[in-house]
């Protein structure tokens, strides 16, 4: 087996979807996952650590948690693990995360 063929490949003419990213427009591909758009719009940081450390995806595969976003209005989404879709409001989430359960967190 060849190496590359162990690589996804996407053809160029993948289908476009917007998203909101702190109140900008944001072009991504669809099939991304919101940390793989993010990642790709700009290389930004997708979040702030409670010291304000710049923090985005590590693992792309839920593990690691630097990769929390805020979407839809529900905080602490792991943007690796979900895919993005036309219309989302993403915001980039500043500081220490809530734990106390509630989704108004």
């Amino acid at each position: 087996m060849k190496i590359a063929s162990r690589f996804l490949t996407r053809p160029d003419a993948v289908r476009t979807v917007m998203v909101s990213l702190d109140g900008e427009p944001v072009a991504a591909r669809a099939g991304d996952s919101v940390a793989a758009a993010l990642l790709a719009h700009s290389g930004d940081a997708s979040r702030q650590s409670g010291k304000g450390a710049p923090r985005t995806a590590f693992c792309m595969m839920g593990i690691c948690f630097d990769c929390l976003v805020e979407v839809d209005g529900q905080p602490n989404c792991q943007g690796c693990m979900i895919t993005v879709r036309d219309g989302m409001v993403l915001r980039r989430q500043r500081g220490l995360r809530k734990l106390d359960g509630s989704a108004n967190a």
